[in-house]
């Protein structure tokens, strides 16, 4: 619920909305007093006094009834609804009602229609909902509504945004890396070493890393770059370069990058550094939304180790079944 206004703010609105709501009475009022009654048979209905053109005058007609009771209406409508909804300052209303309460009370009643709907599935695990085609027409949307922002409708990403569709994953690929991705975020920084190495020395880490994947570089600037590397960056990397999913620290050996490959992408991130997170999306979309999703990524990769420990589960069952 919200806080409310200030005290001060509060009687503010209370005061000017009932002034306004009483001047409409006494607006009501006074012009209806002001008017003479209607002319009987014969007599000639009085004039206001008002001459335009010349010869153009306005009758002093009394309002018509109806048109008095709408305006009666109305007023009798505001003071109704300011008794049983916001609109008095703080004062909540009769019925409580608020836009939050509201909300909350549809996003439940649609969250039990989801639960009810994909109830038939959910508690699969991950591997077999991976290939469930009912519960990935729902992740397909899911993923669509919640992730395509950042990865793109096709799940390939873009620059700072990883490719969920390849065998490279920086924080792990299995079924549980995948869930623990999605549910708790994550949170990947690479540190700034223009300081520490020096523009030449940034080119020459530059020029080892871009080596590693088979691309060419000046050998003078690889070997003094593989004696920086081996000093500052295998401590997440790994000595032998291929990451380490623990830190969330890419393999550099496999010529896939998140932040661009040629020489002055890496340059930069070398030198500036980087800090990319994954938001945390189990408290905003809960355990079930986040299972699909996790599935449905998994389901992308076509991962041959993600489903082999199930294929071989389902042969051996096959085979005591027979």
């Amino acid at each position: 619920m919200s806080p409310g206004f200030p005290p001060g703010v509060a009687i503010f609105i209370v005061a000017f909305t009932i002034l306004n709501i009483l001047g409409c009475l006494w607006l009501i009022w006074w012009t209806s007093r002001g008017a003479a009654p209607a002319p009987q048979a014969g007599e000639k209905a009085e004039k206001t006094g008002h001459v335009w053109d010349g010869d153009l005058e306005e009758y002093n007609n009394p309002m018509p009834r109806w048109w008095l009771g709408l305006f009666v209406l109305s007023v009798i409508f505001a003071l109704t609804y300011l008794a049983l909804y916001p609109g008095l300052g703080n004062f909540p209303g009769v019925k409580g009602w608020s836009q939050v309460g509201q909300w909350e009370s549809q996003n439940r009643a649609a969250q039990a229609a989801f639960e009810q709907q994909i109830a038939s599935f959910i508690d699969l695990p991950l591997e077999q909902l991976a290939r469930n085609d009912e519960a990935m027409r729902t992740a397909r949307n899911l993923f669509a509504a919640n992730c395509s922002t950042c990865h793109g409708s096709d799940a390939r990403g873009a620059r700072g945004f990883p490719n969920l569709t390849d065998d490279d994953w920086l924080w792990g690929g299995t079924a549980d890396d995948i869930y623990q991705s999605i549910a708790s975020g994550r949170r990947g920084t690479m540190p700034a070493l223009g300081t520490v190495l020096g523009e030449q020395g940034v080119n020459e880490v530059a020029a080892y890393v871009l080596s590693l994947s088979g691309r060419t570089a000046p050998q003078d600037w690889i070997e003094a770059g593989k004696a920086h590397f081996q000093a500052l960056c295998s401590a997440c990397h790994g000595p032998d370069a291929r990451g380490n999913p623990a830190l969330g620290a890419p393999d550099l050996t496999d010529d896939v990058w998140l932040h661009g490959g040629d020489f002055a992408a890496v340059r930069e991130t070398i030198q500036n550094g980087r800090d990319s997170e994954m938001p945390a999306h189990a408290p905003l979309l809960g355990e079930s939304k986040v299972r699909l999703l996790a599935a449905y990524v998994l389901s992308l990769g076509q991962r041959s180790d993600a489903f082999a420990g199930l294929a071989s589960e389902e042969a051996n069952t096959d085979e005591r079944n027979h």
